[in-house]
């Protein structure tokens, strides 16, 4: 993968900062049909913003939020121990600081 996951698979690091990854309890199936709906709502974001369509692109990011949602990405973490959800937050001010930091450590020797 491009971009490191956590140990836990909870989250992918882009620049420093936490993502949650969708939820690995989702089908095939299912995941790819909210993949597709994700990425139709945000191609319609896309078109209403060439529009200048504020009120098609107020509706197409409220499309990309529900799929975001069913996927979760967003809304209450999909992980049944209560942790807290970090998303956004950058690695190096949360639990996975010494996990990263090795990543990085690693990454800049792979580059050398």
């Amino acid at each position: 993968m491009k971009h490191p996951v956590t140990p836990d698979g909870r989250y992918f690091v882009v620049r420093g900062r936490l993502w949650r990854m969708a939820n690995p309890h989702l089908g095939e199936r299912e995941k790819s049909e909210l993949v597709k709906r994700l990425m139709a709502a945000r191609r319609a974001v896309r078109d209403a913003k060439a529009a200048v369509d504020s009120e098609s692109e107020a509706a197409a990011h409220r499309a990309v939020d529900d799929a975001k949602r069913a996927l979760g990405e967003r809304g209450p973490a999909w992980w049944p121990d209560g942790a807290p959800d970090l998303n956004r937050h950058m690695a190096k001010n949360t639990p996975y600081a010494d996990w990263y930091a090795k990543v990085q450590r690693r990454r800049g020797a792979a580059e050398d």
